[in-house]
């Protein structure tokens, strides 16, 4: 039942991503208006397939929350992205900032459907009370560069109309000033939670293998994505770093983000290996 709505799920999001792409090239509020109502309707049904799923495997005697595996790592990654999203397009009330979060969460659920959906018992070394903690500091993190990413790629794209003409693109995407502090924000706010992901992390591991930091694959490029953020932070706390040099920081972040959660579990084994089944 939840693997079926999740299925929809990503149909949702694309076809949100379609609608606030028709409001940036027709500049009607109404294709705005819809996108919303589908990406928050994705959401809702997003929502009640993770507590279906967890339902799910109390009763197959499992009892455990889908945070395990790949599959449902995915699926909560795209489930962070989205709510972040939609409480910036509350916050902030431009609806634009969706042609380039909506993606994200469409692309991430595309690339679920490739992964083995079948709830199964929790190997040993996730038997910790400290799984849900460790996975949830850790997406938001993640869901939170993600957005970064996105209103970065919005502050370049913005920066280069701007110095050629006057397209309906510029007045649609919030001033630059507006994406970089709402950039810098979620920069802030994913620090944090890497930050706690890492400490929670830490002690799971040693709950588990015996030693807190046992330099695996996963462990070391989850800190070098911690440097690469916090260098960002001291750049514009310290340096006053701004504009064009942070925007391309925070895509460099990402791409960091991306192989420290996909690249390391395709390419590389260790510990945590168990990731990529």
């Amino acid at each position: 039942m939840s693997g079926t709505i999740l299925n929809y799920i990503t149909f949702f999001y694309f076809f949100s991503f379609l609608f606030y792409l028709l409001l940036m090239i027709v500049e009607k509020k109404t294709f705005g208006k819809i996108a919303t109502i589908i990406t928050a309707t994705g959401f809702a049904g997003h929502t009640t397939a993770i507590i279906l799923r967890w339902i799910e495997s109390y009763q197959m005697g499992i009892g455990r929350a889908p945070l395990s595996n790949m599959y449902e790592s995915l699926v909560f990654f795209s489930w962070t992205v989205i709510l972040l999203y939609l409480i910036i397009e509350w916050r902030i009330g431009n609806k634009s900032i969706g042609v380039f979060a909506t993606p994200i969460a469409f692309l991430i659920m595309a690339y679920s459907s490739f992964s083995n959906s079948e709830i199964q018992p929790l190997l040993p070394a996730l038997k910790s009370n400290w799984l849900i903690s460790h996975v949830i500091t850790c997406f938001f993190g993640y869901a939170a560069f993600a957005l970064s990413f996105a209103l970065s790629i919005m502050y370049l794209l913005k920066g280069r109309i701007t110095k050629t003409s006057g397209d309906i693109i510029q007045r649609l995407i919030p001033d630059l000033e507006v994406l970089e502090e709402l950039s810098y924000q979620m920069v802030v706010i994913g620090f944090i939670m890497l930050t706690l992901g890492i400490i929670t992390g830490a002690v799971w591991a040693n709950s588990a293998w015996g030693t807190y930091w046992s330099w695996d694959p996963k462990e070391t490029w989850s800190l070098i994505t911690w440097f690469v953020y916090a260098a960002m932070l001291h750049s514009r706390l310290i340096s006053g770093w701004r504009g064009k040099r942070l925007a391309v920081f925070s895509i460099i972040g990402f791409c960091c983000v991306i192989f420290t959660y996909l690249g390391v579990n395709l390419l590389l084994s260790g510990l945590h290996s168990y990731g990529s089944s």
